[in-house]
């Protein structure tokens, strides 16, 4: 009773607009001291310490840093052209333009925040120019950019794997399939829309102008293939690979397209640190909670509770669907997963869900709640760029949401979507 009591008062400490840090912080301390006594602080103090220096995590602010210097060194304008060059002839282009990009820049920052604000910035603006309703032109941004984080690597799995004790690379393949089939469904609806309501070509096709993107481009193209390649090679682990994204994006952004300047280099470092201080105050508290929700069992309860109820996979699949869809409208992406991470573990486990397909559907359930209101992280950074209303928006952005759940279905009831490649090249 106790525990629910502490959750309840969590979500209402966020509801209220307490920073989430301090909810999660207040309500696991409030726990802790009615269970243990004022003594209960002293592993709380221990668990916050630990939860902030888990090697894996330290992957998290460099891969915030690698796509703050990918904005300012002109790599992600780079990007833009080259595929504009590629796609841009297409009915509707710019639109598919859009989500290309998102895909290629979320595969070096793993942050969909940092991909709607370095994309959006550059493309919704273009896109209101050519005629673009400017809430499309916000709907098809934040719901790439969403989507864009299944797609490795991915900030959110990096979080997930470090709580649930999984493989943060097998995550990371675990994304690929499941992000190019979702790709592809936003990329049939955004044409369909060209075509429904005649939206504009780009420049026709041109091979010469191809060439040249792809030449100025080709440093940047570079990026994902050495430090995917890196990781899913087994050269580099994860964290690993984030530094190595920081020192690629730093080096072609300074040495190859000379744009970063110290006053860009400190903005930048600015920006790094400000999104980190964020994440890892959340993980720092979040360790708290874990420490509470451990000795309260609150876990193994919640297990015996829906096993009691049921022990048909698809019905529990669908229950923490459910579940996760409504922390994700309520939640901000880092919070919902410290909160049931430890929670759900102990269940997945015994019915048999692969934690590893598990961590995927907990990331899509995250990007769809990106783009849900009422907090909607994602959506409303498009949304200020756009300078759209957020609810106008959601209904043009319903389809493009509607993708992100058919591809939840999918995932989670054809575990061989996700699990493919991990089966192939890891067990």
């Amino acid at each position: 009773m106790i525990t629910i009591l502490v959750l309840i008062a969590l979500v209402a400490l966020i509801a209220i607009n307490v920073p989430i840090a301090v909810a999660i912080l207040a309500a696991a301390l409030t726990g802790v001291i009615i269970d243990n006594g004022v003594l209960g602080l002293y592993d709380a103090a221990l668990a916050i310490f630990d939860g902030a220096t888990s090697f894996p995590l330290i992957a998290i602010p460099l891969f915030i840093l690698a796509g703050a210097l990918m904005n300012t060194g002109g790599i992600s304008r780079r990007l833009i052209d080259f595929t504009s060059a590629l796609v841009g002839f297409v009915r509707g282009g710019l639109s598919m333009v859009n989500i290309g990009v998102s895909l290629f820049f979320a595969e070096i920052s793993g942050s969909a925040v940092a991909d709607v604000a370095a994309i959006g910035s550059v493309l919704i603006p273009s896109m209101k120019k050519k005629g673009y309703r400017p809430t499309f032109a916000a709907a098809v941004t934040s719901s790439s950019a969403s989507l864009a984080i299944i797609i490795p690597p991915s900030i959110p799995m990096i979080l997930y794997g470090a709580l649930s004790d999984t493989s943060i690379t097998q995550l990371f393949v675990a994304g690929i399939v499941p992000g190019l089939l979702g790709a592809a469904g936003l990329l049939a609806l955004a044409y369909w829309f060209a075509v429904r309501y005649d939206l504009p070509r780009e420049e026709a096709f041109s091979l010469r102008r191809l060439g040249r993107a792809f030449i100025s481009a080709g440093p940047a193209l570079l990026l994902p293939v050495i430090i995917l390649g890196g990781i899913f090679g087994g050269i580099v682990t994860a964290t690993e690979g984030a530094g190595l994204a920081v020192v690629a994006a730093l080096v072609i952004g300074t040495l190859v397209y000379r744009e970063i300047r110290i006053r860009a280099l400190y903005e930048a470092l600015i920006e790094g640190v400000s999104q980190t201080a964020i994440v890892m105050l959340l993980v720092a508290t979040s360790a708290v909670l874990g420490l509470y929700l451990t000795q309260s069992e609150a876990p193994q309860n919640f297990s015996r509770a829906i096993v009691a109820l049921t022990d048909d996979r698809t019905v529990v699949l669908m229950l923490l669907n459910v579940m996760l869809l409504f922390l994700g409208m309520i939640l901000h992406g880092a919070a919902a997963i410290i909160l049931v991470t430890p929670i759900v573990l102990p269940l997945i486990t015994q019915i048999g869900i692969d934690p590893v397909q598990f961590g995927i559907i907990l990331t899509l359930n995250i990007a769809i709640g990106q783009q849900t209101p009422p907090v909607a992280s994602v959506l409303v950074t498009a949304c200020s760029i756009a300078r759209t209303d957020i609810w106008a928006t959601t209904r043009t952005n319903l389809p493009f949401i509607g993708v992100l759940v058919a591809l939840l279905l999918i995932v989670t009831y054809i575990p061989s979507v996700p699990l493919f490649l991990v089966e192939m090249f890891y067990r």
